[in-house]
């Protein structure tokens, strides 16, 4: 019940997005990423919300918002999860993703944490319009080691997180396209 609760309440806090119009500034952005990381249990530089690019070649990270100066994910990556997410279309869990083959260049930013608390686990999912992808939203657990990091997500987590796909799409509407 508290799952349906905090999910109607991120869906809610879209809502006013959209009645309030005009560009999201950082404040905005900053409560969905706190939104989202209540719902999951996760603190807020554990949430990712990645969109395509206008030419469709690329994610760009629209949160947290500090990594979209970065540079982007080419969705030709062999072994960047979020870009797999938006080419197979597929949601997926990673409970062991530190030992996976994966590209760390954006791990390598400082978002508050310690350096050596990193990406554990991890649930990857594509937000689409019904048929076209629009971008990956991912729901990170850090630290230093993967029990430091917690439980590990489950079917039940990642079912959530598929299910807040339209209100994710809505708010991607909402961010311009670079």
């Amino acid at each position: 019940m508290v799952v349906e609760q905090l999910a109607g309440d991120f869906k809610s806090l879209i809502d006013a997005m959209e009645r309030q119009g005009g560009a999201l500034d950082c404040g905005a952005l900053a409560k969905v990423g706190k939104a989202l990381g209540t719902l999951f249990g996760v603190d807020p530089d554990e949430v990712a919300i990645l969109r395509l690019t206008a030419k469709n070649k690329s994610l760009k990270f629209v949160i947290p918002e500090k990594l979209s100066a970065i540079g982007t994910i080419p969705l030709s990556s062999a072994t960047a999860l979020a870009a797999r997410t938006a080419r197979e279309k597929r949601p997926e869990v990673v409970n062991n993703f530190s030992t996976a083959r994966h590209a760390s260049v954006f791990e390598g930013v400082p978002l508050g944490r310690d350096p050596s608390e990193t990406i554990q686990k991890i649930m990857s999912a594509p937000h689409h319009n019904g048929k076209d992808v629009l971008g990956v939203v991912q729901i990170s657990k850090k630290g230093r080691t993967l029990s430091d990091a917690g439980q590990d997500f489950t079917q039940k987590d990642l079912t959530a997180l598929i299910h807040l796909s339209p209100a994710l799409e809505r708010f991607l509407k909402l961010c311009p396209v670079a």
